[in-house]
């Protein structure tokens, strides 16, 4: 399995859905209680600042997607926040890794000089060992952040990068 990672094209978007609303139903990782349709899901990824998409260079598959835009407006503009969704068949396979240095890239690139994400589950081990790998430092804890899926709240933890 060769993965690259590359700009999503319109073509992505139904195998960007299945990978994202995956995420979405296990309830332990994105703050969405909702799925995306293909109307949804089509608006959402364009109206991101960069969407890329992990591909098996062999089979095409679309194996995780990443979504990149500003954490804030103004003076706060060039933070900017991302999100990240691996296939729960292909975890394990450092497509993770790939999309997060992707993104990092993808968001000097466009001008951003911070990478924040505002709520990584304290409980989302795998999410927390690649972000400190890469040199995400991590801000502090708000406790019970996050409502899991079985009605239990967790802590959330805040990291940076600085690009």
């Amino acid at each position: 399995m060769e993965i690259t990672v590359r700009q999503y094209t319109e073509n992505d978007v139904k195998s960007m859905i299945d990978i994202w609303n995956e995420v979405v139903e296990e309830g332990i990782a994105f703050p969405q209680k909702e799925g995306l349709d293909q109307q949804s899901g089509s608006e959402f990824f364009a109206a991101q600042t960069y969407c890329g998409v992990a591909e098996d260079s062999e089979t095409g598959e679309i194996g995780g997607l990443y979504i990149l835009h500003p954490n804030n407006v103004g003076r706060c503009g060039h933070i900017s926040n991302a999100s990240y969704a691996v296939r729960s068949d292909a975890r394990g396979r450092h497509i993770g890794e790939k999309l997060v240095t992707h993104c990092m890239e993808q968001a000097r690139q466009a001008g951003f000089r911070i990478l924040q994400f505002n709520a990584v589950v304290k409980t989302n081990f795998g999410a927390r060992h690649l972000y400190e790998k890469l040199g995400f430092v991590p801000l502090g804890v708000i406790p019970e952040g996050f409502l899991l899926r079985n009605g239990h709240y967790e802590d959330i933890v805040v990291y940076y990068h600085t690009l």
